[in-house]
């Protein structure tokens, strides 16, 4: 899988989890120079707390587009270490 924004390639692997249709990457598989902190934060009943990274691709910045469980719940212990995308990267094969 090979995930896509402002015409860049910011993460590919062929060992993704897919969760409620998102592909959680390998944080490794990751392009570590592209993410900014976000100090924005979710939780969810049966995963755990999100935290949030924004996209820095060629000048332009998208805001909260990345998002990870530090610690997640047992349920979806599946997911961690691992990073998951959505506002406009586009995730495919």
């Amino acid at each position: 899988m090979r995930a896509t924004w402002n015409g860049e390639v910011i993460a590919e692997s062929d060992d993704t989890v897919v969760v409620e249709g998102n592909h959680y990457f390998p944080a490794d598989a990751v392009r570590q120079d592209i993410l900014r902190p976000s100090t924005r934060s979710s939780v969810c009943p049966w995963k755990g707390a999100a935290s949030y990274y924004s996209l820095e691709v060629g000048g332009k910045v998208n805001e909260d587009a990345a998002w990870f469980y530090e610690e997640p719940k047992a349920a979806a212990s599946q997911i961690s270490g691992r990073v998951a995308f959505w506002k406009g990267v586009d995730v495919s094969a």
